[in-house]
């Protein structure tokens, strides 16, 4: 698979990015690295073929630098690097950054500031070098059987991937550092590998999709956005084969990519719901909570536009978010519209993979079960379900 091919050196250099849009206003760095005399330190844009470099200089007796460039219209990763030391930069418009670092530890022992993704990238960074420190300490313990060593990494990657996912990609997953963190990557017997795989672990793949629903919101039409996309989409794809190969019960050759997040929760008869399901209609995907003062008016909305356009493949998948269980049931007992319940309420696993940040908040997706529009983009929703039917 091409996309994996490229996306396999992006993770190398840290990032996957492509051609950047421009705003015309500018970013400034700069800051000092000591013990690095005569040393040359390069300020690098990391792009999808590797690192480019955007300029250079050779560091006197105080090591101090500055840098400067144009903003993009989305934020940017650089890094300032000498040999194979690296600190990792992201730009987001019209900041100032300063770099405080010393040269022989300059990797994992730096002070930024003026920016806030700067310094969550940081911390990425150190917990990265503490979890590859930590698979060190196993892979060269004489002590540690072959099958103990691999049990280990696979119990401390997991709690590594716990930690990053609920605390910086899934809190806030339209930012740079929440993008930075799909790419860290850990050396396994010699092996470099993403820690967050989208070939072949479905929960990885959700993490990639849930970053990419993000971008496509905040920073529409990007290519690094569209990358995002594309990566989710073929990582479902490759775990639908996968899965089916397993099985054995499903032709593999048959199986096809779906542009969005999976949802299975059960209706209100218990009965389980898929929104892959729907593929061949136009589907309004909903987040709602029906114990607010706006819910009667916004399920009256729903009926009107379900009555004029349902005979013509239009489909309402309702996800509720409300704590009360019995009282969801009551309320869409009458509704005509697949409407399922998550017992999880707000914490929903599924709310934070599309990035719900408030209720009631939907989605439009088409025939072919690809992602387009969610409601921020959409001015006109009658005319955007009529336009997809």
């Amino acid at each position: 698979m091409k996309i994996f091919h490229r996306l396999a050196a992006a993770a190398i250099v840290l990032a996957a990015l492509a051609a950047t849009s421009c705003t015309g206003k500018k970013f400034h760095i700069s800051g000092t690295i000591t013990e690095a005399r005569d040393s040359l330190l390069y300020f690098e844009n990391m792009s999808l073929n590797g690192a480019v470099t955007v300029d250079s200089v050779k560091l006197g007796e105080d090591g101090s630098f500055s840098f400067d460039g144009t903003a993009a219209d989305h934020p940017e990763f650089y890094r300032l690097r000498i040999a194979r030391q690296i600190i990792n930069i992201a730009v987001d418009s019209t900041e100032n950054i300063a770099v405080k670092a010393s040269y022989p530890t300059m990797s994992g022992q730096y002070d930024v500031k003026g920016s806030e993704e700067c310094s969550k990238i940081k911390e990425l960074a150190v917990m990265q070098m503490s979890l590859q420190a930590q698979i060190n300490a196993i892979t060269q313990n004489p002590n540690v059987s072959y099958d103990s060593e691999a049990d280990s990494i696979r119990q401390i990657v997991a709690a590594y991937k716990d930690r990053v996912k609920r605390n910086y990609i899934f809190k806030e997953p339209m930012k740079a550092y929440a993008y930075f963190a799909l790419f860290q990557t850990v050396n396994v017997g010699g092996q470099t590998a993403l820690i967050f795989d989208p070939r072949s672990k479905k929960e990885d793949v959700q993490v990639f999709a849930a970053v990419a629903t993000s971008w496509d919101t905040y920073y529409p039409n990007t290519e690094r956005g569209k990358n995002l996309h594309n990566i989710a989409i073929e990582g479902m794809k490759n775990v639908r084969i996968i899965q089916a190969e397993q099985s054995q019960t499903i032709d593999a050759s048959k199986v096809s990519a779906s542009g969005v997040i999976e949802i299975a929760l059960p209706d209100n008869r218990g009965h389980i719901r898929r929104l892959t399901g729907l593929r061949g209609k136009v589907v309004l995907l909903d987040f709602h909570v029906f114990a607010t003062k706006t819910s009667t008016a916004r399920i009256m909305h729903l009926r009107d536009l379900y009555n004029k356009y349902h005979a013509q493949g239009l489909e309402i998948y309702q996800v509720s978010l409300d704590p009360d269980e019995h009282f969801w049931k009551e309320s869409v007992a009458a509704l005509p519209w697949i409407s399922v319940h998550d017992e999880a309420g707000t914490a929903s696993p599924a709310a934070a993979q599309y990035n719900v940040q408030s209720v009631p908040t939907y989605f439009l997706i088409d025939k072919n079960n690809v992602l387009q529009k969610r409601d921020v983009q959409i001015k006109d929703l009658d005319a955007e379900i009529k336009a997809m039917l």
